[in-house]
């Protein structure tokens, strides 16, 4: 089983995309392994099917050039902060063994965003106690506790404790983005309008970009907020 670096976790396909791909882009593109675990398939949502929300997601995965996506199958909206999700998602952490994992933000206008956040949170945690039991393909599997956990900012501007320049990086994120075809405008929809897929939505997210990255003096940035003070052993590893 291939060990990753990240494991970048969402609560609906296309989450990370619009949130930290340009992150993604820029990990891998330093020789880190990342991988996405979606919780739900989307199927809510105003927009295509869960069968093209899948497909929809390979392709992104391919443009970031991900090491892995899987897709838990969790119902949408109305999957719980609970053992059983828990669980779910500690035998994929302990299956892939990220050292860091990027969560849903912690409170953001959709509520399932702010609740993946917190369920990502939480299974990390028990993900590393020696007492919890799981199994994969029949095997016992060893405990396992990323080392740190950051959350994407989402819709609802929340202020960073950390931002990444993604200025090289702008150009994938919107392609990975642009994966997700059923979701954002496009003038021959016969489907319903939603939040985002009206028209300006993707220069809100441009937008956001630009002010994270004006915060630290480059074109783009995304950023990310922390659940520990982070620590460094070079000042100058800050920009």
């Amino acid at each position: 089983m291939e060990k990753l670096d990240i494991l970048v976790m969402a609560a609906h396909p296309d989450d990370a995309e619009l949130s930290c791909s340009g992150t993604i882009a820029a990990q891998i593109a330093a020789g880190y392994k990342v991988g996405i675990l979606d919780f739900t398939q989307g199927e809510m949502g105003t927009r295509g099917t869960p069968a093209i929300r899948l497909q929809e997601a390979q392709k992104s995965a391919e443009i970031l050039g991900l090491n892995m996506r899987e897709n838990l199958g969790f119902r949408d909206v109305f999957f719980q902060d609970d053992e059983e999700h828990q669980k779910a998602i500690a035998r994929v952490i302990r299956k892939y063994k990220p050292e860091m994992v990027l969560a849903n933000a912690i409170s953001d206008r959709h509520p399932d965003h702010g609740k993946g956040g917190a369920l990502a949170s939480k299974a990390c945690f028990v993900s590393g106690l020696r007492m919890l039991e799981t199994e994969l393909e029949g095997k016992n599997q060893e405990p396992w506790r990323p080392k740190v956990i950051y959350h994407y900012i989402q819709n609802n501007h929340i202020n960073p404790d950390i931002v990444l320049d993604i200025t090289a990086f702008w150009e994938k994120k919107m392609a990975s983005i642009k994966a997700f075809k059923s979701q954002f405008h496009d003038p021959d929809s016969k489907e319903p309008e939603s939040f985002i897929s009206a028209p300006g939505f993707l220069d809100f997210i441009e937008a956001r970009a630009k002010e994270y990255g004006h915060k630290i003096g480059v074109k783009y940035g995304e950023g990310f907020t922390v659940e520990r003070v982070p620590g460094v052993k070079n000042l100058f590893d800050l920009v």
